[in-house]
């Protein structure tokens, strides 16, 4: 999934049968700083979303054509939510590095006489 907003919607005169009545978006994919990654995509809406959104991008087809209620259809992105804000963590303070796993010991093979027990 990507975060992505909208920056245009799409009309199509000549269209796959399945996409009658379908909303077509065209969506730009953003790095977590806001800026643009990539190229833009066009999107079905599946969650009405509009020109400024942020929003949640799907580029899996399966995802993609079974959040719109469609089966085996060609739609290779789909919009998928609307994203009303974005919380980042708090920076990890330095501090010592944390403490190494203890080791444990390989297991050893059971003989063939354990086995036969089990």
């Amino acid at each position: 999934m990507l975060i992505a907003e909208v920056v245009g919607d799409l009309s199509a005169t000549q269209k796959h049968a399945s996409h009658e009545g379908l909303k077509l978006l065209l969506v730009q994919p953003l790095n977590l700083d806001g800026s643009p990654r990539g190229n833009p995509y066009v999107a079905v809406d599946s969650v009405n979303a509009g020109i400024g959104n942020t929003v949640l991008l799907t580029t899996d087809g399966f995802a993609a054509f079974t959040s719109v209620g469609q089966s085996m259809t060609p739609i290779d992105a789909a919009v998928i939510g609307v994203i009303d804000s974005i919380e980042f963590a708090a920076e990890p303070q330095p501090g010592p590095p944390p403490e190494p796993a203890p080791k444990r010991s390989p297991a050893r093979p059971r003989s063939s006489a354990q086995k036969s027990r089990h």
